[in-house]
């Protein structure tokens, strides 16, 4: 298994909540609260007047369990919605390894 986690601004919560939700191989997700603090910021496309001024840009944190060879397929999926958004750098993401998962 495999933890995906992407960072984006909140800006594309709702599209990218409906694109996950249309992928067979994204079985759920969370989102959760984060702010970006950075030189990079003021080059982000997405910052408004009120980023600037409170200093960090809204963003959300969104991790996904998948399943090791689905990875690829699922964040090849996610640059093609991505193209269709104006401006570049609409977020970062990473893989972790998963040891163990399951319910409590």
């Amino acid at each position: 298994m495999k933890q995906l986690t992407l960072i984006v601004h909140t800006d594309v919560q709702q599209g990218l909540a409906d694109k996950l939700r249309g992928m067979e191989r994204v079985s759920g997700f969370t989102f959760s609260h984060a702010e970006g603090h950075g030189a990079e910021v003021e080059g982000d496309a997405f910052l408004s007047a009120r980023d600037k001024v409170v200093g960090y840009t809204p963003r959300i944190r969104v991790d996904i369990l998948l399943e090791d060879n689905d990875v690829d397929s699922v964040l090849s999926s996610l640059r093609n919605s991505f193209d269709d958004v104006d401006g570049e750098g609409q977020g970062v993401y990473w893989v972790t390894a998963v040891e163990k998962n399951g319910r409590l």
